[in-house]
């Protein structure tokens, strides 16, 4: 079994910075599975930010839905799924299954030869959303959460950019 980690934090945490950190020292040549879509300027700014601090030795698989068949395309070296928050919101605006998709992801971990890195936000510790949609998201994404840390062998939370490991204890 390959080691699998959940790292997740609050927007602008330091999360993905840090899960980039944590694949760079494990070696090989690495892989980023992006869940994004950019569909305005703002995101797509975002998106090319995130490359240019990567830099061109890493891989890029783009999946905004199908992170099973991402997961084993990749599997051929050390991989960062950034992030599951998005393919959970590409999944329900889909109108696709979305538990079902985040079980069989978690039952795929332990089946993986090589490591992954999951990103992910903390959207629990904030007010309560004021609409149903906001409120079934964070949810959903709270039990996506709890689903992918239970399957994972370590799970951080990057908090100002510092990490503050969750599991093992």
């Amino acid at each position: 079994m390959a080691k699998s980690i959940l790292i997740t934090g609050g927007a602008r945490s330091g999360k993905s910075a840090y899960a980039e950190r944590r694949i760079a020292a494990m070696g090989g040549a690495p892989i980023y599975v992006a869940t994004a879509e950019a569909r305005d300027g703002e995101m797509a700014e975002r998106v090319a930010q995130h490359r240019a601090r990567r830099g061109p030795e890493w891989g890029l698989i783009e999946e905004p839905l199908d992170l099973i068949g991402a997961l084993n395309r990749s599997d051929q070296g050390p991989r960062l799924v950034d992030c599951l928050t998005l393919w959970l919101s590409n999944l329900m605006f889909a109108d696709r299954d979305w538990k079902a998709e985040g079980v069989r992801v978690a039952n795929a971990i332990p089946a993986l030869t090589h490591p992954v890195v999951f990103v992910t936000n903390e959207v629990g510790l904030g007010i309560v959303p004021d609409n149903a949609l906001a409120r079934r998201f964070r949810d959903a994404a709270g039990w996506l959460n709890q689903t992918i840390a239970e399957a994972s062998d370590e799970v951080v939370l990057v908090v100002a950019g510092q990490p503050l490991k969750v599991k093992p204890q």
